[in-house]
């Protein structure tokens, strides 16, 4: 089986934290979003992953693309890079891994992560992740019939068609039939609001008999701004605290640490309280401070702050008191 994740967006609502690092680099309890998501998929799939195609934008980089390479290896897979460069819709996207659309595959947007107690069921069709949500007005949403199948897939409806919000993960048991239909809206330029909608695939694969049904999962986390993010990383840390979390080579002096936290290697805490729900990366050194769920990143200097639902990037230096920050990487406030 094979993964493709679409990530070439350049994650302009999450600024300035993505002028440095692209959306899906950035950390979630001390690991990539992206990391997070391959993590999470292979937890609740059944069978091998072979490769795990990556699309990205030119200006991310070797750095980034040998980070995505490592990700794909630690699920025993092997990771490829595909360039994107102008966004035409998904379908146009995905197409540039076409080579990976061949028999089972999972295609995964790289902004979204999820708590799920289902096994994938690799025998059916097609299945779509969706979430119960309390205003589908604002989603993409599927109907079903009574046997549970999905009948209509609605972008955004004025009206109550289903309150089943597509989370932006799906399988499908024939990726090659995937990847005629999305090659076929390319080929007849067929868009609507302007770009080759991967829904308008899905669509033409259920004219043509496809049974698509739902996995529903426990929980949806989005990652799609700075609040949000830093909502996603509290309720991350909360599914993952029975883990070790806070290395063995982090330094506390005269500090206690509130968890869930995370806490990467060489991290320094000093006169300080920490946690709940914080997420600090290697080589941070906090100094009589006070933080709760907030995000700070690699080699950031804090000291003298109360941090409240704040997200600091690397290399900052903060020195002061606010409630809630948001700084992107290489800022000093002093």
């Amino acid at each position: 089986m094979n993964i493709i994740i679409p990530m070439a967006g350049l994650g302009k609502r999450l600024r300035p934290h993505t002028l440095t690092v692209p959306k899906p680099l950035l950390p979630i309890a001390g690991k990539p979003i992206v990391h997070r998501l391959v993590e999470d998929i292979a937890r609740v799939c059944p069978e091998k992953i072979d490769t795990i195609g990556f699309i990205i934008h030119p200006s991310f980089g070797k750095d980034v693309e040998e980070s995505l390479k490592e990700i794909a290896k630690e699920v025993g897979a092997t990771g490829k890079i595909y360039y994107q460069e102008e966004a035409k819709g998904i379908s146009h996207a995905l197409l540039f891994a076409k080579e990976l659309f061949t028999g089972k595959i999972i295609v995964a947007f790289a902004d979204t992560l999820f708590k799920a107690e289902f096994s994938l069921d690799t025998e059916k069709d097609g299945i779509i992740w969706v979430q119960k949500v309390e205003n589908p007005s604002q989603f993409g949403v599927v109907k079903l019939n009574g046997a549970g199948e999905i009948t209509d897939l609605v972008e955004k409806p004025a009206e109550f068609v289903s309150d089943l919000a597509i989370i932006g993960i799906y399988f499908f048991r024939d990726g090659e039939g995937l990847a005629k239909e999305m090659q076929y809206l390319i080929d007849h330029d067929i868009k609507d609001k302007g770009e080759y909608q991967f829904t308008s695939a899905l669509q033409r694969l259920q004219a043509k008999g496809a049974r698509l049904s739902t996995g529903q999962v426990t929980e949806w986390l989005d990652c799609g701004n700075k609040n949000v993010t830093v909502q996603t990383n509290q309720r991350y840390l909360e599914f993952i605290k029975d883990q070790p979390l806070v290395s063995a080579k982090a330094k506390l002096i005269n500090s206690v640490i509130i968890p869930p936290c995370y806490v990467g290697d060489g991290v320094i805490i000093e006169n300080s309280v920490v946690g709940p729900h914080v997420s600090i990366s290697e080589k941070t050194h906090i100094r009589d401070s006070r933080i709760r769920n907030s995000i700070i990143q690699k080699e950031s200097q804090i000291s003298n702050a109360v941090l409240e639902n704040s997200m600091l990037g690397n290399f900052v230096i903060f020195e002061g008191s606010s409630l809630d920050l948001s700084l992107g990487d290489f800022n000093t406030i002093t």
